[in-house]
């Protein structure tokens, strides 16, 4: 089969040596003579994986020593309640910011528990950018903001700082893709899906210190002190999920982490945004100031076209990039294990399109 050049918004592509090793674990794992996914999840070898995609995560993440790592089911979406339960009082209040979709999901989960305040937002432009962040009232127990918009393909590029109050962010599409200073957060979440590994597990990077302190009956299952203290072994956990996530963290590390990895997608995103906004026949859809390196989205200025370029991408191989239906257009998610030459297959596509239509 010829190469398939992926730029789905997720789940994710992962390395070709990830997903090798994760499949030859799904058969037989390390000698054990059992697939990983019939092993239980107590035995030493499952024990120990656990432990190290909990500390390679921290150690990549580079988190002050206060943070201690979950990895749990539910997803993002389970997320927006679990932090709201965790870590605003009763009575209490927080901001958030809406930046799109996922931020609106966020907001609407939190105000089952808390006065939720939003402090910032870009709706009125059809989130086409990110707002700017002033200084927070210190009545607010966090501002909660989305790093990255999968959707309208915004991203803050500088992460909102020195608002007055602790930061928690949904970080679950640009997470490991670039690095920044994890001091003034209470709490991280992500997906494990877009840059960590296969969907079916969420990260918690979680200042242990906030824990316990919303005077709330908090249900077991979103209770993340009970999590912790059972070293995210409460249930069951999603043993392929995590193992392939594992490998993931492994491989980022031996690249040479997270800084590595952010300037290959800082030469990715340059690369086709110069093309997108060098050819006559396409438009980029996200605010210069807020565009993401993660998904970029765009457009054919000319409409009637769409059907002939739809056919030509195809044919080389490019799948994934048709906009979200909100947006409309094209986005072409870019994650840590995207490969420059797919994304130079998609900017030759476009120039060809440009020499035979413009």
């Amino acid at each position: 089969m010829s190469k398939v050049h992926n730029f789905s918004a997720g789940p994710c592509i992962l390395p070709e040596e990830v997903l090798k090793e994760a499949s030859e674990a799904v058969k037989s794992w390390d000698n054990h003579g059992l697939s990983l996914i019939e092993m239980s999840h107590r035995s030493k070898p499952f024990v120990a994986v656990m432990d190290e995609v909990r500390s390679l995560t921290k150690e990549l993440l580079n988190l002050p020593d206060r943070f201690e790592i979950l990895y749990l089911q539910g997803g993002a979406s389970l997320g927006f309640l679990t932090t709201a339960y965790n870590l605003i009082p009763e009575g209490g209040y927080a901001a958030y910011a809406d930046t799109g979709t996922w931020a609106n999901k966020a907001i609407k989960e939190a105000k089952h528990l808390g006065n939720i305040e939003v402090v910032a937002s870009t709706k009125e432009s059809d989130y086409t950018g990110v707002p700017s962040i002033g200084q927070i009232d210190p009545k607010h127990s966090f501002l909660h903001f989305t790093s990255n918009n999968t959707i309208y393909g915004t991203q803050y590029k500088e992460l909102p700082s020195d608002v007055g109050v602790p930061l928690v962010a949904d970080m679950s599409s640009d997470i490991m893709s670039r690095e920044f200073d994890a001091s003034q957060y209470k709490l991280i979440y992500a997906g494990a899906q877009k840059n960590m590994g296969p969907a079916g597990t969420v990260m918690y990077a979680i200042d242990k210190d906030a824990i316990g302190k919303t005077g709330r009956d908090i249900p077991s299952y979103l209770d993340l002190g009970i999590h912790l203290s059972k070293d995210s072994m409460f249930n069951t956990p999603p043993v392929f999920s995590v193992f392939t996530t594992m490998l993931t963290m492994r491989w980022l590390k031996n690249i040479g982490g997270v800084a590595a990895i952010e300037k290959i997608n800082d030469e990715k995103a340059a690369l086709l945004y110069s093309e997108i906004d060098r050819n006559s026949l396409f438009a980029g859809h996200a605010d210069l100031d807020s565009r993401s390196n993660m998904n970029i989205t765009f457009r054919l200025n000319n409409d009637e076209l769409s059907e002939r370029f739809d056919e030509v991408w195809a044919k080389e191989g490019i799948s994934g990039i048709k906009g979200h239906r909100s947006v409309g257009g094209y986005r072409a998610s870019m994650y840590n294990a995207m490969p420059k030459d797919s994304v130079q297959v998609l900017v030759d596509v476009m120039k060809e399109f440009e020499r035979t239509n413009g």
